[in-house]
């Protein structure tokens, strides 16, 4: 039997979140919960945000069987395979989780399955890690590229050698590793959250972006999504902040904008640490009635401020999937060879023919329930 008993658990988890998005279960998201405001402003009127939380599991779990069925019976003795991400974040916690499980699923030994997440998001980090996986023989890694141009190079000379590279988290246009990208569909996220931010404005303010970093296509992608929901409302973006992967800067920069700028109402963090950032940032100037927040991702901290309503909404990717399929398609590409990887995985991409949706989805404080359900089913957290 191919059937894991993961296949089993996610289908169960699929079905119980398609049958709470058919009943109905978005209701307030709370965003205007005064909780620690102390600034006597007057909060503003509760509103409802859709929230959804089924993501793309059920396609994901075809193709994962699909892939897992084509492998059955072939030698994985010599895949060696790594997940390389960005930075040490809450976030990519369950895409480790999910590459694990995923290597332990088709029979691949964990000492031949590395993940590596760079302590401090350097860039000299990521690329020391990628030096050390190639003179220990790495058939293929997955990689959230810090740099996406400065990794052209090496990923050209790692797919000349025959090194499976798969692009997880942000696309990588213009390299060759550009024919694949597993990971969410960044313009639809960032739509989502300009949606959300739209409906919490009650379509007027003035808004603040911040992110790690201005330049990786992720990023680019999520703000322009965000802008473009944002059109026809009377919503202007006054800045867009880099702080360099790190939490700290987003904060002290929140801060800074906050002080200077006391006709800013909005607050969209684009990382997966920015929303716990901006979070604190707005609780200290006791502004959480009067500012409202939408994030992305669901670090273990965003997700307590969701529940207190100091962060509206938070748009979500799936990072395990990212790890669990991630794992599946780089021993299929060893084993089978890219041409007929391909061939099972194209049926399940997007319009634009490269992109392999971990899907989106938005948690308000009425879908936490939900989706920290699915972690639990999934072992996360």
């Amino acid at each position: 039997m191919l059937r894991t008993r993961r296949s089993r658990t996610l289908a169960t988890a699929t079905a119980v979140l398609l049958s709470l998005a058919a009943t109905g279960c978005s209701k307030s998201a709370g965003g205007s919960d005064t909780a620690g405001s102390g600034s006597g402003t007057k909060a503003a009127a509760p509103i409802t945000l859709a929230g959804s939380v089924t993501f793309n599991q059920a396609n994901l779990a075809k193709l994962d069987a699909a892939l897992k069925s084509a492998l059955a019976g072939k030698d994985l003795s010599k895949v060696d395979i790594a997940m390389v991400v960005n930075v040490a974040a809450d976030y990519w916690k369950a895409g480790q989780v999910g590459f694990l499980k995923g290597c332990s699923d088709l029979g691949i030994a964990k000492s031949k399955c590395t993940y590596f997440a760079p302590p401090n998001g350097k860039l000299t980090e990521q690329n020391s890690e990628l030096e050390t996986l190639r003179s220990q023989g790495v058939t293929g890694y997955s990689i959230s590229a810090i740099d996406p141009t400065s990794a052209a190079g090496t990923i050209h000379t790692d797919v000349q050698k025959g090194i499976s590279v798969l692009a997880i988290d942000s696309p990588l246009p213009g390299t060759d590793a550009a024919s694949l990208y597993l990971g969410t569909p960044n313009y639809t996220a960032g739509f989502q959250a300009g949606t959300a931010m739209k409906q919490v404005l009650g379509g007027k303010g003035k808004v603040a972006v911040l992110v790690g970093s201005l330049t990786a296509s992720n990023a680019t992608q999520r703000i322009a999504g965000f802008e473009a929901a944002l059109k026809g409302t009377k919503i202007t973006v006054a800045q867009k902040v880099n702080d360099n992967l790190q939490a700290s800067t987003a904060t002290s920069d929140a801060e800074t904008i906050l002080a200077n700028n006391p006709d800013v109402n909005g607050l969209y963090g684009v990382y997966s640490y920015d929303g716990p950032a901006l979070a604190q940032a707005v609780t200290s100037a006791g502004k959480t009635a009067s500012v409202h927040i939408v994030s992305d991702d669901s670090d273990a901290q965003t997700l307590k401020f969701i529940k207190s309503g100091v962060i509206s909404g938070t748009v979500v990717q799936m990072p395990y999937q990212q790890g669990y399929t991630g794992a599946y398609i780089l021993a299929a590409e060893k084993v089978l060879g890219k041409d007929r990887t391909m061939a099972l995985v194209k049926p399940y991409l997007e319009k634009d023919g490269s992109t392999l949706s971990s899907g989106v989805g938005l948690v308000t404080k009425s879908d936490l329930d939900a989706y920290q359900s699915l972690e639990s089913q999934l072992g996360i957290g």
